[in-house]
């Protein structure tokens, strides 16, 4: 039997994957903590190490875990920019979860906008103190208003279309654009530029890239409506904070929603409730009202537990048969020539 060591563990991980292991059968130990070069060691004695969005897959952990035997790594992510993939190559398998429930974070985008323009959280929490007054509470209606989607892979063709069940205009920002996604769901593909200048709600969508980290800064704000919503669901390095607060407090940006934030290792998935908060940056964030942050949330859904679950313990099944998976990632990924396309394998 198989022996597989998780990382950064949390009960509902141990409830996802309990259930999907009966139809696999692997020796499951969930460690709390976080992989780091504390915790490497642990993986002595075991097949694969399952890891997670914050866990430490830098140079020096990945020499760690390969010199205690591992060779092959199950994100069970998507993103996986914490990965040393040059460090792990020809060394560990990686695989990653591509797609989980691009619905649940598309529905928790929708959520954050709807939030943030009708303040039902300052609502709910007004009314059951027996305040029942509406000032303060003035949203907008969204049907009319124009929204500009930035990457149009699965989540943000899904979020487009809930966009256009409100009525919206929808515009659209991709490297690689799809024309016929594009002209069957009423989307235009307009340069970035052309994005900020028309979009009154903005939602990134994109993976984080040398190109993409620090996309939102204080020059593609400067282009932006006055008053824009802007709202982050993929990862917190494609927002320059700093500028977004300088936005804010400027009124440049009229509302935020962020599920994901650049320094958020340190405290999102924990329970830090008991503590000073040490991050002035966060912590000035939490001082907007015009501000919602919520906790890297967005994928957290039965069905995409479920899935990410399944696809996890998939990938480990034809990585421990034969060496190779359909959701393996190398740093010649992004290459013209895709070794793993041509024999199944990334080495």
């Amino acid at each position: 039997m198989k022996k597989i060591i998780f990382f950064d563990a949390k009960p509902y991980d141990q409830e996802f994957f309990d259930a999907a292991n009966k139809r696999h059968g692997y020796e499951i130990k969930y460690i709390g903590g976080r992989l780091s070069a504390d915790t490497a060691p642990l993986a002595a004695g075991y097949d694969a190490v399952c890891a997670f969005v914050n866990d430490d897959l830098s140079a020096p952990v990945v020499d760690l875990l390969y010199n205690n035997g591992i060779r092959m790594i199950a994100m069970r992510c998507a993103g996986y920019n914490n990965v040393d993939l040059k460090a792990v190559y020809e060394k560990i398998h990686v695989a990653r979860v591509p797609a989980y429930s691009p619905y649940a974070v598309a529905e928790h985008a929708v959520a954050l906008i709807l939030t943030l323009n009708r303040k039902t959280h300052k609502a709910y929490n007004r009314t059951r103190e027996s305040n029942f007054a509406l000032g303060g509470l003035l949203g907008f209606d969204l049907h009319g208003k124009t929204a500009g989607v930035i990457g149009t892979g699965r989540i943000g063709q899904i979020l487009a279309g809930l966009l256009k069940g409100f009525g919206m205009r929808v515009l659209a920002f991709d490297r690689f654009p799809n024309a016929d996604w594009s002209a069957g769901a009423g989307v235009e593909y307009v340069s970035l530029e052309e994005l900020y200048r028309q979009s009154d709600i903005i939602s990134l969508h994109c993976p984080l890239t040398p190109e993409t980290e620090h996309m939102i800064n204080a020059a593609s704000l400067a282009q932006m409506k006055h008053g824009v919503m802007l709202i982050n669901t993929s990862r917190g390095a494609l927002i320059q904070t700093q500028d977004l607060i300088d936005a804010l407090k400027s009124g440049k940006i009229g509302f935020a929603g962020l599920d994901v934030y650049e320094e958020e290792d340190e405290y999102f998935f924990e329970d830090r409730s008991g503590e000073v908060l040490t991050d002035d940056v966060l912590a000035r964030l939490f001082t907007f009202p015009n501000v919602l942050v919520t906790a890297h949330q967005a994928f957290f859904t039965k069905e995409a537990l479920t899935n990410i679950a399944e696809t996890t313990l998939a990938n480990l099944d034809t990585l421990f048969r034969d060496g190779s998976s359909v959701n393996e990632i190398c740093y010649r990924c992004n290459k013209n020539s895709c070794l793993r396309k041509e024999s199944g394998k990334c080495f």
